[in-house]
């Protein structure tokens, strides 16, 4: 563990917080400073870290909205890093101040303890297909939103319609509970039709 330096981070989207840990149990614990998240900037700051000492470079930080691209880049580099599960961070009782430089250090010294748990990082693949599905959820619930905005204004507009097509169930109920009537249903189905909530 001497010839290993732990890198501590904390990941913004405009910035990263480093702290660098030395390997020795107790040894010294140094704030580097404040970078731009840039991978230009990360690629430098990697490459002076690793010039400094010619020591082994263990980074951490942990998961958030930012993503893995961090994690791949240090471990194209040739480094390790380990993304931690933020709720899986030991914390001290009445530890309630939470800065960036603070956070930084907690991370290097706990990942020098091997205190610190880490999730499973997806390749660009497995992560593409999450933010698909997440993007595919979100439009489906504003579609909704939309389509459940617009039926009292299509019940008066269908009121005397004949529109005979298909609509599912789920739709179908939800429109007819509030009135009880025909044109609920009719106006379900010209939603419907009108509209691909199922995207």
């Amino acid at each position: 563990m001497h010839d290993t330096i732990f890198v501590g981070m904390d990941v913004h989207k405009a910035t990263i917080s480093i702290t660098v840990a030395d390997g020795a149990r107790g040894g010294e614990v140094r704030h580097l400073g404040t970078f731009l998240n840039r991978a230009d900037h990360i690629g430098k700051l990697v490459e002076r870290l690793s010039k400094a000492g010619g020591q082994r470079l263990r980074f951490c930080y942990e998961a958030g909205p930012c993503g893995y691209g961090l994690h791949r880049q240090i471990t194209d580099l040739g480094h390790e890093c380990m993304v931690v599960a933020p709720s899986l961070i030991p914390m001290k009782a009445g530890d309630r101040i939470k800065t960036d430089r603070r956070d930084a250090a907690m991370l290097a010294k706990l990942h020098r303890a091997g205190e610190l748990t880490a999730v499973w990082v997806p390749d660009a693949a497995h992560e593409a297909m999450r933010d698909l599905i997440r993007a595919r959820a979100t439009a489906g619930v504003s579609v909704m939103a939309t389509l459940l905005g617009a039926f009292p204004s299509l019940l008066k507009l269908y009121a005397d319609g004949g529109y005979q097509g298909r609509v599912p169930r789920g739709a179908a109920i939800a429109l007819a509970r509030p009135r009880r009537n025909r044109q609920a249903l009719r106006a379900a189905r010209v939603v419907a039709r009108q509209i691909d909530y199922r995207l």
